[in-house]
C-alpha cells in the first residue's frame, strides 16, 4: 500500500494523524466532496463572471451568435510568452481542473480545517450540475 509522510498542521479527527496517509484512508464521501469541489472551483476560475478580473490580463472573451442563433463563447488569448501561457491555461477547463484538484487535495491533507471550504464548493458544484441538467438537459 502506498503512503507518504507529512506533518499535520493541527490535531484533527482525520485518518492522517499518525503522519502517514494511506491512499485508501480517504472515505468515499470525502472523495466525492473533493471531486465536486474541484468541479466548482474549476468552473469558477474558467467561466464565472466574478473571476473575470483574474482572466482579463490574459484572455479576451466575447460572445457571438452563430447562424442558428446559438451564442458561442469566443476566447482570444492576449500577448506572448508567459502572458500567453497563462491565457492558454486560464481558458482550458481541463488544465485548470488539474491545478484546482491539486490545490484542493493539498488543502485537504495539510490543512484539515479547510474541509468546510471543500464542502461549500462541493454543494455549489452539485447544485450547478443539477441546474445545468434541468435547464440544458
Amino acid at each position: 500500500m502506498a503512503t507518504f509522510k507529512y506533518q499535520p498542521a493541527i490535531e484533527s479527527r482525520y485518518p492522517f494523524d499518525k503522519g502517514e496517509i494511506p491512499l485508501s484512508a480517504i472515505s468515499w464521501f470525502h472523495f466525492v466532496v473533493l471531486i465536486l469541489a474541484s468541479f466548482r472551483l474549476t468552473h469558477l476560475i474558467v467561466f464565472d463572471e466574478i473571476t473575470s478580473v483574474i482572466r482579463e490580463p490574459f484572455v479576451n472573451i466575447t460572445y457571438e451568435p452563430d447562424q442558428s442563433g446559438q451564442v458561442i463563447r469566443q476566447v482570444n488569448i492576449i500577448g506572448s510568452g508567459w502572458r500567453r501561457w497563462m491565457g492558454m491555461l486560464l481558458s482550458c477547463h481541463w488544465c485548470v481542473g488539474v491545478w484546482s484538484s491539486l490545490f484542493l487535495v493539498a488543502l485537504y491533507i495539510w490543512i484539515p480545517a479547510s474541509f468546510p471550504l471543500h464542502l461549500i464548493l462541493a454543494v455549489a458544484g452539485a447544485s450547478a450540475f443539477i441546474e445545468s441538467r434541468l435547464y440544458f438537459g
